[in-house]
């Protein structure tokens, strides 16, 4: 009965959330997208650097 009831509740919240969704203007979705764009590059610029310092540092201690 406990499950029943907390998917009721969850399909009403679903629901309720639903309603006040809006398509995003043409200059949200770039910025997003820019913004997006530009932590996906300092993450991989992040790895990066850290995958070549931990060769240097395998390197220099074998």
């Amino acid at each position: 009965m406990a499950l029943a009831s907390r998917l009721k509740s969850f399909i009403l919240q679903s629901k309720r959330v639903w309603h006040v969704l809006k398509k995003p203007t043409s200059l949200e979705f770039k910025t997003v997208s820019k913004v997006s764009a530009i932590g996906i590059l300092i993450i991989g610029a992040v790895g990066f650097l850290i995958a070549d310092g931990m060769k240097l540092l395998g390197r220099l201690f074998s």
